[in-house]
């Protein structure tokens, strides 16, 4: 029901289906990665706050308030303004730090930290690996309204070469 529920809401704000699903598998990760914290006694609260901060200086070069600070947010939820592309890396940096944590099996917040750090470092690689490729910044200032707005203009152009050639 949840997931149907959150589902609704991003289809009724504009957002693409593909993003969605991104979106949805990203709060999978997400809770896979709070559950191995709680596994190795991480405190919910302030110290999941500092490992997403390492994890996010780690890949995106800058803590979750700068990130938001960088887009333009005060109270929304940084991944729903997300691209599809900031999206993964985070999903990378997440799903990776899981997977070492439970490798590594952490027993202290510092070494936890340090898995955190080397998580998001991998993602990190990756996210500079694309830029390189590609010429482009991974990470973008646009906000989830940017994004629908540029999905609503494209239909609406779409629509009006459409009526054009009638």
């Amino acid at each position: 029901m949840t997931i149907d529920r959150a589902l609704a809401t991003y289809l009724r704000k504009g957002y693409s289906k593909e993003w969605i699903n991104q979106r949805l598998q990203a709060i999978q990760v997400r809770k896979e990665l709070t559950d191995e914290w709680e596994n190795r006694g991480v405190k919910q609260g302030g110290e999941y706050a500092i490992l997403t901060d390492e994890i996010s200086k780690a890949w995106a070069g800058m803590t979750t308030r700068q990130y938001k600070n960088f887009k333009g947010l005060t109270k929304e939820n940084l991944r729903d303004n997300m691209s599809m592309l900031e999206l993964t890396l985070n999903q990378l940096a997440e799903v990776t730090t899981t997977e070492i944590s439970r490798e590594e099996k952490p027993q202290t917040f510092d070494e936890n930290k340090r898995v955190a750090r080397e998580g998001g470092k991998i993602a990190g690689n990756a996210r500079r690996d694309i830029e390189k490729r590609t010429g482009k910044p991974a990470i973008t200032s646009k906000k989830a309204v940017d994004f629908s707005r540029l999905l609503t203009d494209v239909i609406d152009i779409k629509t009006d070469g459409e009526k054009n050639n009638e």
